[in-house]
């Protein structure tokens, strides 16, 4: 028992000096009601004492093992921070509950905050242990994890050790991925935006998301190498892929979600 107290002790004098530093990324609003947790699922949800599973809102962490897959890098290392962080705030945590407050899971979708006020998404990107994701509408806290996860891929930390980044034409299968590549066609119509890569993958922006983005300049992107990154789905799969169509479609659900590299 004593070497829990001295090893929680650490934990939250790490914390500490982390936080000197850190602070920063998406301070507490205030005070938040604390909520136990039963247990971390992975490095981005929690099961609470009361029952709900919470998705923790603009992180993605690299996914378990699963159906006899194996774990992705950091992974287990990203549950296991997780799992520190919920420790050292003594096994509760402050939700501050998005927008859209569920998702098709059932899952709540919150942002999690530790005893000392730190935003546990932001503290997980810091450290490169996930990606920063912005589906609307729960984006208020955007730019202070795009600031968060650009600190760890500046210093190289975690997932961005060696660069996630695929080309479009390296997409082989569906998932989350980071991608780059040049825009070889913009096209528009009655199902919203069409950004094609390299006839490899088509980024789509749905039309009832238009109104978040710039579709002017949307529509200069041709030429342009840009990153993107989402959840790729397979077309082919879905009976939806018609002859000269690219096979993979990643959804833009926010314009944070790519960026123009040149």
């Amino acid at each position: 028992m004593l070497m829990k107290k001295a090893s929680l002790a650490g934990a939250f004098f790490m914390s500490a000096i982390w936080l000197s530093g850190a602070q920063a990324f998406c301070p507490a609003p205030g005070s938040l009601a604390p909520v136990a947790v039963q247990r971390v699922v992975d490095g981005d949800t929690l099961r609470l004492s009361d029952g709900r599973s919470v998705r923790m809102i603009g992180l993605n962490t690299p996914e378990l093992g699963k159906n006899g897959r194996s774990d992705e890098p950091f992974a287990v290392v990203a549950r296991k921070r997780l799992e520190a962080l919920v420790a050292a705030s003594d096994g509760q945590v402050g939700l501050l509950p998005g927008k859209e407050s569920k998702d098709h899971y059932g899952r709540t979708l919150a942002h999690v905050y530790g005893a000392d006020g730190a935003n546990l998404e932001a503290q997980m990107l810091a450290e490169g242990l996930g990606f920063q994701v912005a589906v609307a509408p729960n984006v208020d806290l955007v730019a202070c994890q795009q600031a968060a996860e650009s600190s760890a891929r500046q210093a190289g930390l975690g997932v961005w050790r060696q660069s996630p980044v695929l080309k479009a034409e390296q997409i082989s299968t569906s998932g989350f991925a980071v991608l780059s590549g040049r825009v070889s066609k913009v096209q528009r119509n009655r199902g919203g935006v069409w950004i094609e890569l390299q006839d490899s993958v088509v980024l789509k922006v749905a039309p009832n998301l238009l109104g978040r983005f710039d579709a002017a300049s949307l529509e200069r992107l041709e030429g342009k190498q840009i990153e993107a990154r989402g959840w790729v789905l397979d077309r082919s799969r879905r009976g939806g892929l018609k002859e000269g169509q690219a096979r993979w479609m990643l959804p833009l659900t926010d314009p944070a979600m790519f960026q123009i590299i040149q």
